[in-house]
């Protein structure tokens, strides 16, 4: 389709009270503007960036993720405002869609419903019981007369519950008509984009209203904010997925990174959360288990187990209290209380309860390679690099410091010292 996109990131937002910038914040493992340029990368090759406020942090996440972004820094000393960021901007195409980075619910549905209708502009329009804080949108005979921000409103104009959705579809001519005159004649000094609507029905200009769900269309100014678009990010993601067949216990409980994959028979209990570019196949993963960037196929993980990035659990059994690290395990169960950081493990070994691998000497991260079928016994330490071969068991309670071969067995303990009696020699008969 042949319409440009501008996307209006440059805002401080002080009301966040974070380091970061706005725009960045993350919902559902995905900083806003991102959700905003995926609701529009289909549909359009030219997509500019509007920043300002950390602008090279902005642009240099944006360009790891998206090809072909063009960026523009807003003259915010000069010409600040939504219309300030607008100068300087040459569209490619005839038809314009202005969006905001601060709006990571729109979807490609509701975008759509703006670009399709005819007309020299047409803004996205809300319906609010209480509309305080909004500007007004004035509407006779199906189109929009003007908007009057709040502080500007008359009695009457208060009671309007047609509210500026602050998305515009326009023709590139509407706007380089127009910017160019709108001015700072108001209480904030600053360069408003909804003036543009007054001067388009002044010439007589067709502004449409295109009513959307508030939902989608939802600014992120707080912390609050944030939390509120998180939950309604959520439950989308969820929802998608159990109609595609994903099972959830309690789903108000589990947490989905959008980037996750799911596919086949999957199982998911109370208190999961699913991170980063995970991909769960036919697996049940069990309440308060955490799965982070990871591959988890034909496995059962959890309760209360966690599977940190970079790691691979095929047909395996990773059970309570498991930690797992960058390893691979195929095959291979972990009842309990085990820590498997940078291994590779094969398929038919049992870890007992309170296994080791001690991978880090202070200075460098190390490999522990576990082959087929070894039993490795209740609280030993595997100290990498090392490497067990096949067939071998460990037993309870040893430290492997030495590469073992196939069929031995290893164990290191003390020799077993009783003494009879030592009881009531040292605290008496009572």
């Amino acid at each position: 389709m042949n319409i440009s996109v501008i996307v209006l990131g440059a805002g401080k937002g002080t009301r966040m009270k974070s380091n970061n910038p706005k725009v960045l914040h993350k919902i559902s493992g995905k900083s806003m503007i991102s959700h905003v340029i995926d609701s529009v990368k289909d549909i359009s090759d030219d997509i500019v960036v509007v920043l300002s406020h950390q602008a090279k942090r902005i642009e240099d996440e944006l360009n790891r993720e998206y090809n072909n972004l063009k960026f523009h820094i807003q003259d915010l000393e000069n010409f600040p405002g939504t219309a300030g960021a607008l100068r300087g901007i040459s569209p490619r195409y005839e038809k314009v869609l202005i969006l905001n980075g601060d709006m990571p619910l729109i979807t490609k549905e509701s975008i759509g419903k703006l670009i399709e209708k005819d007309g020299d502009i047409n803004l996205s329009v809300l319906e609010l019981e209480n509309p305080k804080g909004y500007g007004r949108v004035v509407i006779e005979n199906g189109e929009i007369r003007e908007i009057v921000e709040e502080k500007d409103c008359s009695p009457t104009q208060r009671d309007i519950k047609s509210v500026n959705g602050g998305v515009y579809c326009l023709k590139r001519e509407v706007l380089e008509e127009y910017i160019p005159r709108i001015d700072n004649s108001n209480a904030q000094k600053e360069y408003y984009l909804t003036d543009i609507i007054k001067l388009a029905v002044d010439d007589s200009r067709v502004v449409n209203p295109i009513f959307v769900d508030e939902s989608e269309f939802k600014g992120v100014n707080s912390k609050y904010d944030l939390a509120v678009a998180e939950e309604i990010m959520q439950k989308r993601i969820k929802r998608e997925l159990m109609e595609s067949g994903v099972t959830m216990r309690l789903p108000d409980t589990i947490f989905i990174d959008i980037n996750s994959q799911f596919e086949g028979e999957v199982t998911l209990e109370s208190g999961v959360s699913i991170l980063g570019d995970s991909k769960i196949v036919n697996s049940h993963i069990k309440s308060n288990s955490i799965v982070e960037s990871s591959i988890v196929k034909d496995s059962e993980v959890g309760p209360m187990a966690r599977v940190r990035p970079e790691s691979n659990i095929i047909d395996s059994k990773i059970g309570n209290f498991v930690e797992v690290k960058k390893s691979t395990l195929n095959g291979v169960k972990a009842g309990h209380l085990s820590y498997l950081g940078d291994s590779t493990i094969d398929e038919g070994t049992n870890i007992g309860a309170g296994v080791i691998t001690c991978n880090y000497d202070g200075k460098a991260k190390h490999k522990t390679i576990i082959g087929k079928n070894v039993f490795v016994g209740s609280d030993s330490q595997l100290v990498a690099p090392i490497i067990i071969e096949d067939s071998v068991m460990v037993g309870a309670g040893t430290t492997v410091t030495k590469n073992i071969k196939e069929g031995s067995l290893a164990i290191s303990r003390v020799k077993l010292k009783v003494v009879k009696d030592f009881f009531y020699k040292f605290f008496g008969r009572g």
